[in-house]
């Protein structure tokens, strides 16, 4: 039996892959395609922070944690017979899957790229469950890493699960409505529902982890050694905007706020998420959960106009000329809105927050100031609108 880590090679999926390995014998299967990489290259983009290969990763693990417990299979999750073969030979006793296309502004960029996203996301994801099935692997914890993006902007709480529903004097709970922005987040909405599914036909136990927006440049374990890092993007289609504030404020770049700038968002530190699936992966077989668990990955909400002023604030600790700007927004959205979401069993399961957003954006910064030759080369893909036909 092992563990298996989709997207491993991802910003995710990678620092998620070392934690485990670091706290368990088992033999932690990584799978990855490279799929990340050539998407962010095809968009005239690189990773701000170098990163090694795969190879070049399990190895540093191995020497610096180790770690002799990681291999690596490359893998395309849309194949079948490949995704059949992969699960066959290793019977993962938990799949963690972070694999997918994860940029919304990468889906919605032409009809080709939203089609692309949807297909592989999903398909990758129901080679999985019903492999499992076919396998006998019905036993074999189903982690996915979905996204908050799934609820959309709704004017009421968000909770940590379903929602509960009244008709004619009858109430029940049903699955939250797929109230998605962007073809990447419907894809995770499908995801959702194709999880939902596979519970109740394959009696396969589902962790959904709906992970919030994700900021930071390492982790406890990839701090040790450069060849451990995992990717950073700070451009318009794959970096999320914490990420790409910081990046601007490091090439003296405005920071570039799209309207008013008050809605909420909500957001994570990297070292919370990857210790929420690490928490999730590693629970002892008998504590497993045999249902389907919906967890909110998120350790707060914040407002994009204080996320620039507390980036701006922390750029006066290392001398950067830092400005705010807003912009007219390309995106229909309301800009007041004041997000609100559940996230008890997320908050149990990791013992509450362990990174603040300004200890977070202190880190981002201390490390990115090592790389502006490399943001500064590519300040220009900071805003949408620039690809070209070919690209």
């Amino acid at each position: 039996m092992s563990i298996l880590i989709t997207g491993a090679d991802g910003y995710i999926g990678w620092p998620t892959a070392l934690r485990i390995a670091t706290r368990t014998d088992e033999r932690v299967v990584l799978v990855d395609n490279f799929g990340r990489r050539e998407w962010v290259e095809s968009v005239g983009s690189t990773s701000a922070v170098p990163i090694a290969s795969i190879d070049e990763r399990i190895d540093a693990a191995e020497e610096v944690h180790g770690c002799a417990n990681l291999s690596f299979v490359e893998v395309d999750l849309t194949d079948r017979d490949a995704v059949d073969e992969l699960l066959s030979v290793h019977e993962p006793s938990v799949v963690v899957h972070t694999a997918a296309q994860p940029s919304a502004p990468y889906s919605q960029i032409n009809g080709e790229r939203a089609n692309f996203t949807q297909h592989n996301n999903m398909q990758a994801t129901r080679n999985l469950l019903w492999g499992l099935d076919t396998h006998d692997l019905n036993d074999t914890h189903f982690i996915e890493t979905t996204t908050t993006g799934v609820y959309g902007a709704p004017e009421f709480p968000i909770p940590e699960g379903g929602a509960t529903m009244e008709n004619q004097g009858e109430r029940d709970e049903v699955p939250f409505p797929a109230m998605a922005g962007s073809w990447y987040h419907l894809s995770k909405s499908h995801d959702a529902a194709n999880m939902r599914l596979a519970h109740d036909q394959f009696d396969i136990p589902i962790s959904d982890v709906r992970t919030a927006i994700t900021y930071g440049t390492e982790t406890e374990e990839t701090a040790v050694d450069s060849r451990l890092a995992t990717r950073f993007d700070f451009d318009y289609y794959f970096g999320v905007v914490t990420h790409r504030f910081c990046a601007q404020a490091i090439a003296g770049y405005p920071m570039t706020v799209y309207g008013k700038g008050e809605q909420r968002k909500p957001f994570i530190a990297l070292e919370d998420a990857v210790e929420g699936l690490a928490q999730l992966a590693l629970s002892d077989a008998d504590d497993r959960p045999d249902d389907h668990v919906v967890y909110n990955q998120v350790t707060r909400a914040i407002s994009i106009v204080e996320m620039a002023e507390t980036i701006a604030d922390v750029s006066d600790e290392y001398d950067l000329d830092v400005e705010v700007e807003h912009f007219e927004n390309p995106r229909d959205e309301d800009e007041t809105h004041k997000m609100e979401i559940e996230n008890d069993r997320y908050a149990d399961l990791i013992g509450g927050q362990s990174t603040t957003f300004e200890e977070g954006v202190r880190s981002i910064l201390g490390t990115l100031v090592e790389y502006d030759d490399t943001i500064t080369a590519h300040e220009d893909r900071f805003l949408p609108g620039v690809l070209t036909e070919d690209e």
